[in-house]
């Protein structure tokens, strides 16, 4: 297949792997946060921290917009569907994230909630068009690359006059959340999370392009190598990483040129720009509070904002305290550092959400990397 088959060449791989363990420097150590869920799997699947010399560490960051959905938001939903006899619609990966008391969106809709699994925004504009008798939320989660297709349902539901549907926006943006992360303690003050570089999000970047990401490479002197998700795609852009790094350069350069621009897609910012507005600080699970971080919906557009058509007021809610995934999230803590990973937290049973979408750290380390460790736990009793 065009685009995937020849971005899984293992033999080059291992190639590009030797290339890197010639231009690091023995004396020094590299860290490198990879920013998307997509990159973290990709890492734990193909085996790619094994190709690495041991003075390479990849940190895993915030992974998925599914990871940082604070449980307050969940909640918000669930309320929706089990109190206001609203149908709730959304993502699959979504559903199953936990929320208070027990509950999910799934358990949720066990207990009589009529929540809706959909595939994409589109199909819950359909489902009120569908049921003009019910009022119809859209829970629209994710980082930009999701965001154009629900900016395109809330035009259209405007166009149609449609009074039946709303969204909750959970809308986050990328590269603020590289800025908190930055400003972190444990990265700018204490350095007990050493970033020397970030690989940067794929599809984000279709999106966005790769000049928002300059900020970082002149502005805190980290490089940035935008790279696919294909196992070529992340061992190439360690080799960049670490040439910047050896030659002291702070800068943006692009591996996925196959899909990414500078100016990214400009239609779909336009249509953004049109429908959202920034809200001037959101909750990131693991986060926290961070500045400019997310978006709501316009004015123009307040009759399709669930927010306030039913005049909702967001409540923070902790974490599960045996839970690590806030330090996951942050890039302070492995999954293998939690407690209860892969004993009462696994897939079928999260507790957290690094667990439930298949892009978080945990649920990535729990399919392939365990089995890593299980080897090196048994070679090490042997010597």
């Amino acid at each position: 297949m065009k685009y995937i088959d020849e971005f899984r060449d293992g033999q080059l791989a291992r190639k590009i792997a030797e290339r890197i363990a010639a231009e690091v420097q023995p004396a020094r150590n590299y860290s490198f946060m990879e920013f998307c869920g997509g990159h973290t799997h990709a890492i734990s699947r193909y085996g790619i921290a094994e190709l690495l010399p041991a003075n390479v560490r990849m940190v895993h960051g915030p992974g998925c917009p599914v990871c940082v959905l604070p449980i307050g938001r969940i909640d918000l939903a669930i309320m929706l569907a089990l109190e206001r006899d609203v149908i709730v619609c959304t993502y699959g990966d979504t559903m199953r994230v936990p929320a208070s008391n027990g509950l999910s969106l799934i358990k949720a809709k066990a207990r009589g909630g009529d929540i809706r699994m959909v595939y994409s925004a589109a199909d819950a504009l359909t489902i009120a068009r569908q049921n003009p008798e019910r009022q119809v939320v859209f829970f629209a989660i994710g980082f930009e690359t999701t965001t154009p297709p629900t900016a395109l349902v809330i035009r259209d539901a405007q166009r149609e006059a449609l009074e039946n549907f709303s969204v909750l926006c959970c809308h986050v943006l990328t590269p603020s959340a590289i800025t908190h992360i930055l400003e972190s303690p444990e990265v700018r003050q204490f350095g007990t999370v050493p970033i020397d570089g970030f690989i940067g999000p794929a599809h984000v970047s279709i999106v966005i392009g790769s000049a928002p990401y300059e900020h970082f490479a002149d502005e805190y002197r980290k490089p940035v190598v935008i790279a696919g998700f294909e196992p070529l795609d992340v061992v190439q852009a360690v080799l960049m990483l670490v040439r910047q790094v050896n030659e002291g350069r702070f800068e943006v350069e692009n591996e996925f040129t196959r899909a990414v621009t500078r100016e990214g897609n400009q239609n779909a910012q336009s249509l953004v720009s049109q429908v959202f507005e920034l809200r001037t600080s959101f909750e990131w699970r693991g986060l926290g509070e961070v500045p400019y971080s997310a978006l709501k919906i316009r004015p123009a557009f307040a009759a399709f904002d669930a927010e306030r058509r039913f005049a909702l007021t967001y409540e923070p809610v902790a974490d599960n305290k045996a839970c690590e995934c806030g330090a996951i999230l942050r890039g302070v803590k492995k999954p293998t550092d939690c407690k209860i990973f892969g004993t009462v937290c696994t897939p079928e049973n999260p507790v957290g959400s690094c667990m439930v979408s298949s892009e978080g750290a945990c649920a990535a380390h729990y399919s392939y990397g365990r089995f890593r460790d299980i080897a090196i736990v048994a070679e090490t009793a042997a010597a």
